[in-house]
């Protein structure tokens, strides 16, 4: 060989730390499109379980629907819930219904109705309170227009629900309820 014309050069071959990344690459997509097929198919195979066990199935063979069952509610007993609302300034507020007969551990709603009277937007927000003080702790509610602020268009009428349960460990001699707000606008905007 001479100086002036060296050997073509030959690619090296992969030296072994390269061959095991490469095999540790394959390894982790293999194992990735097994968890992704396993999470895919885990929805099905619950459903089979569930319906094999009879747990958790609402759909009967037939196709019908049954509504769950509520084991928590107390029927021997009936809590009278009484519903207040005070408002200031030109907000005109008040329940649909002055009270409901409800069961403990039973789901229940009521409607409030709200006016905004103001030719303007406004930020409003309701406050809670319960009487006897003592119920405040088993009063529950799910869905309550309290949870948020509340944005009223210039002149808007919203009817606004609460859905509510009654836990069933309210003392015993607790038979009546009053759920009041008091909804007020914030910041005095308009």
């Amino acid at each position: 060989m001479s100086a002036d014309n060296p050997e073509p050069k030959s690619k090296p071959a992969p030296s072994f730390l390269q061959r095991l990344n490469r095999q540790m690459v394959k390894k982790l997509v293999v194992v990735t499109v097994v968890m992704f097929g396993f999470g895919y198919a885990l929805v099905p195979v619950y459903k089979q379980i569930c319906e094999l066990t009879g747990v958790n199935v609402l759909e009967q063979k037939d196709g019908t629907v049954t509504a769950p069952v509520n084991s928590q509610i107390d029927k021997t007993r009936t809590i009278t819930v009484e519903f207040d609302s005070n408002s200031a300034g030109t907000l005109r507020f008040r329940p649909v219904v002055n009270s409901l007969q409800v069961h403990p551990g039973e789901m229940a709603q009521v409607l409030y109705e709200v006016v905004n009277a103001k030719p303007v937007t406004i930020e409003a927000q309701a406050i809670p309170s319960y009487a006897p003080q003592a119920s405040g702790p088993f009063f529950k509610k799910v869905e309550c227009f309290c949870f948020t602020q509340q944005t009223l268009k210039a002149h808007e009428a919203r009817q606004m629900p609460v859905v509510f349960f009654i836990d069933p460990a309210l003392p015993k001699d607790i038979t009546t309820i009053t759920l009041s707000y008091t909804f007020f606008e914030i910041g005095g905007k308009g």
